[in-house]
């Protein structure tokens, strides 16, 4: 049963309606903004790369004679602009993306770097993100990336097939993306991430997950994995139009996803978010506040944001995109300070379907207290708990909505080796109420809220199907197991309520 955007408005609205007839409180004018109003994310957005990827139809351009200087000083301008407008005073993290960042010289993120923290508090532990290509990121330019602020590396692998880096249009080889590879564990241990496709045309599961076993043993504690979206405009997309390649087979892409995440989960990775997995604690918290619906700057041509403009006296946040073409932006920047192109505010309702829809990508999902932050009147429960929808989702067995901190009572069975503890009263006390879902990081987490879970907490939403929680009060944490459907990439934040059975899936935008 899928469950459309415009079902999962009507239900916010209902409730909104509902609420409006109770005694109204606290109408004595705008709220001031939550503290964290004042903290935000910035990711910068470098337009260039070496070729354009067979896949790829991302912002990104060829460069001929590009003026780095002149970019550079644009970079900063903006980033300067946007922190003033937004009121924000601390920056959580800066992602460099792109195009490929690795072929901006270190100065350039020096700069950016620089700039953000004259004009806001960057703590000396933020998360700095550099996407990189192997060709562009030699051991020595990995380096003085480092030595301009750089601590965490994001490598575009994609596979390690030389056939299919090809087809992907891609620069490197496999031995290229593994010395690479190397080279950044060396320089930054323990902060590295990955970049793995699946769901490729004539791709098959075995060989693919060989590579990924091939790659686990050499990789550092983060993995991505992206399944193949054939974008409109691409090479790759007319090549399968035309009939030159097979189309992918969603099944397959299904079986490598789920098999892949199995390899993964054995290999002590935690799944926090559709496509990422961490071990070590090494999650991506840039890419957290994006899920977590947390204010985002977006510098440079075509990068998004989303954030209250409380510097220039506003109260509502808005999703802000700026001029796509490098040329035109660098322009606007130059005549403005900024190169926004589109400013749209976001309505109350708006935002909690993004609340919604980003939240349930993760592995805790969307906590009683977290709903609060955006909605203090209107709870999980008034929104769902009334919903005949939900309860033929609940009938079906596809959902669980329950007051308490309930786990999900499907593929956890007793006598699993996930269930093994020291405490067996326990295991047994929750074998009673549902098994667990059987990961060990997971059991963990639960085990230690065992003693909760008679009081009666608000708001916890389970989608079996989706593999996606929201907890109530109390429930410190709750997280995904093995979903019965495919969703490496299709699980988009278009859709606030994610489908309960298999999606074909479809690709997404950069993460902005």
């Amino acid at each position: 049963m899928a469950l459309p955007r415009a079902q999962a408005r009507g239900w916010v609205k209902a409730a909104k309606l509902a609420r409006r007839r109770r005694p109204a409180e606290n109408t004595g004018g705008p709220q001031s903004p939550a503290p964290g109003s004042q903290r935000a994310a910035l990711y910068v957005h470098w337009p260039y790369c070496e070729k354009r990827c067979s896949y790829c139809n991302f912002n990104k351009y060829i460069p001929r004679g590009v003026d780095e200087a002149a970019l550079r000083r644009c970079l900063v301008t903006e980033a300067q602009t946007l922190l003033r407008l937004s009121g924000v005073r601390r920056v959580e993290s800066v992602f460099f993306g792109g195009g490929t960042p690795s072929l901006a010289s270190p100065q350039t993120v020096a700069a950016v770097l620089e700039a953000v923290a004259q004009a806001a508090h960057l703590p000396a532990d933020s998360e700095v993100t550099l996407e990189a290509n192997p060709t562009s990121a030699s051991g020595s330019r990995l380096a003085a990336f480092g030595a301009a602020g750089v601590n965490r590396l994001s490598i575009g692998l994609q596979s390690l097939d030389d056939t299919e880096l090809q087809l992907l249009g891609r620069t490197h080889s496999a031995s290229d993306a593994l010395q690479t590879l190397a080279e950044a564990q060396r320089l930054f241990p323990g902060r590295v991430s990955v970049d793995l496709m699946l769901g490729l045309p004539a791709q098959r599961v075995g060989p693919w997950l060989r590579r990924l076993q091939d790659l686990l043993r050499c990789c550092d504690d983060h993995v991505s994995l992206y399944q193949l979206s054939l974008e409109r405009g691409t090479a790759l997309f007319t090549q399968v139009q035309q009939g030159a390649l097979p189309a992918p087979d969603p099944e397959l892409a299904a079986e490598m996803y789920q098999e892949g995440r199995a390899v993964l989960r054995e290999a002590g990775f935690r799944q926090y978010e559709v496509s990422n997995f961490a071990r070590n604690g090494a999650l991506s918290t840039h890419n957290w506040t994006y899920w977590q619906c947390g204010q985002y700057l977006g510098v440079g041509p075509g990068a998004h944001g989303r954030f209250i403009p409380q510097g220039a006296g506003g109260h509502t946040r808005e999703a802000r995109i700026q001029t796509l073409e490098p040329d035109n932006w660098m322009k606007e920047v130059m005549l403005f300070g900024h190169g926004t192109r589109r400013r749209i505010p976001l309505s109350e309702l708006e935002l909690l379907e993004e609340v919604l829809a980003m939240g349930l990508r993760t592995d805790v999902g969307i906590t009683h207290q977290h709903w609060q932050q955006f909605e203090p009147q209107l709870t999980l429960w008034d929104l769902f708990g009334a919903s005949k929808e939900v309860k033929g989702l609940q009938e079906q067995g596809l959902l669980l909505l329950d007051h308490r901190c309930v786990v999900g009572q499907w593929l956890g069975v007793p006598g699993n080796p996930a269930y093994t503890s020291t405490d067996q009263r326990e295991v047994r006390k929750i074998d009673k109420e549902g098994p667990l879902v059987p990961e060990p990081w997971h059991w963990q987490r639960v085990r230690t809220e065992t003693s909760k879970r008679g009081q009666s907490q608000p708001g916890l939403l389970l989608f079996q199907g989706s593999s996606v929680f929201l907890g109530g009060a109390g429930c410190a944490g709750l997280s995904v197991a093995v979903p019965s459907v495919s969703a490496p990439r299709g699980l988009a934040a278009e859709n606030p309520l994610f489908r309960a059975q298999r999606i074909a899936t479809r690709g997404e935008p950069h993460v902005l």
